[in-house]
């Protein structure tokens, strides 16, 4: 029996030898049967960017196999200063492990540096051994690694006496956040003031790459002469800065002024009676000053009347004549009353306060005196009558 059995179990050993070996071998290669059947996928793989983007990439490792699959992840033939990281779960990671017919997601971050040529730059997504995904990122522009100071309205023209305000644009260009101090060159007299953020400032912080919007308000000298005025405004920080300059178009400053020739603001006149006034209205500013209205305000029921109306035109430093006639209340009571009088065009206007001194008339006196002598007489003929009795 012993001879017999000894054949037949070696012919069964060797056959599970032969299948141990065999399933030992497959075992031993998992990943050349899995390598046929992993897939990277991005739906975005050209895009267009400028310069100092980060752009985000979700990168969909497919299992497509019937065995885990582990995928080593690398990017090849990034551009020089470019960074890239991968990321998944919230960690970073450098290898996935994808159940089979299942697949995993990568979060690829790139970073386009600011100091970049335009071009076209291609790199590639690896899983080692399994697969790979070619991307393509077109920079749209030529990089700078520097501050802007820009504003789309650098011209602007006005009266001396108006505040100019420009709306500019500061770009920090570089890789690190920046406090940049703001400042002006103007002679003295002028006055230039920064807003950020609704705030007067005189510094602002720019975050890297980011901008700021900044209002600048000019304020220059009332006298100043008319003219073509450049106003250099600065952006500085210790590592870099930028400059901007602003075109200020003056056409002159209004001014005017309404007085007598003597500088005397005070008349005297009676009641009802009409008393004319000499005027001077001069241009004090250095503009022309045009249709120049004349109005006034007084006492009820009183009257006044300007010769000329209005002055059509006045040159800077010039004066005109005007009278005004002034007709008090024929009822107005003895004493002083103001009457205030304006030289006034749409930019600007003069008031005079004159003293107006409303005297009795000498009829008024007389008859006046005439009454107290017959109430007097009357007096006096009852007393000589009457008296003695």
């Amino acid at each position: 029996m012993l001879v017999f059995s000894v054949p037949v179990l070696s012919e069964k050993l060797k056959s599970c030898l032969i299948v141990l070996l065999f399933s030992g071998i497959v075992c031993s290669l998992p990943l050349t049967s899995t390598a046929q059947g992993v897939t990277l996928y991005t739906p975005y793989t050209k895009i267009s960017v400028p310069p100092g983007e980060s752009i985000s990439y979700d990168v969909d490792v497919i299992n497509k196999s019937g065995a885990v699959c582990n995928a080593a992840i690398s990017v090849t033939g990034l551009p020089k200063g470019w960074t890239c990281t991968a990321k998944s779960g919230g960690w970073s990671v450098g290898q996935v492990s994808v159940l089979p017919r299942d697949k995993k997601t990568v979060s690829l971050q790139v970073q386009v540096p600011l100091q970049v040529n335009k071009g076209v730059y291609h790199f590639m997504v690896m899983a080692k051994g399994v697969g790979r995904l070619p991307l393509t990122v077109v920079v749209s522009q030529q990089g700078t690694f520097k501050t802007e100071f820009t504003s789309s309205q650098t011209n602007m023209e006005g009266a001396a006496s108006a505040t100019f305000t420009y709306t500019a644009t500061l770009r920090n260009g570089t890789a690190a956040d920046l406090v940049y101090a703001l400042g002006a060159n103007v002679p003295p007299g002028w006055n230039v003031a920064f807003k950020a953020d609704y705030k007067q400032v005189s510094s602002v912080s720019v975050e890297a790459n980011k901008t700021k919007d900044i209002t600048i308000e000019v304020d220059p000298p009332d006298e100043i002469a008319a003219g073509t005025y450049k106003i250099p405004v600065l952006a500085t920080t210790n590592a870099t800065s930028a400059n901007l300059t602003l075109d200020l178009v003056i056409t002159g400053s209004y001014g005017i002024q309404l007085t007598t020739p003597s500088g005397l603001l005070s008349t005297s006149t009676t009641a009802g009676d009409e008393k004319r006034v000499e005027l001077s209205v001069k241009n004090t500013g250095t503009s022309a000053l045009k249709n120049i209205g004349l109005q006034f305000t007084a006492p009820a029921n009183w009257e006044v009347t300007f010769d000329p109306k209005k002055v059509e035109s006045l040159d800077p430093g010039a004066a005109a004549q005007v009278f005004a006639t002034v007709k008090p209340d024929k009822h107005a009571i003895a004493g002083d009353y103001v009457v205030s009088l304006e030289a006034k065009t749409p930019e600007v206007s003069s008031k005079a306060d004159f003293r107006v001194a409303v005297e009795t008339s000498l009829l008024s006196g007389w008859l006046g005196l005439l009454i107290i002598l017959l109430a007097l007489g009357s007096v006096y003929y009852l007393f000589r009558k009457y008296g003695r009795r």
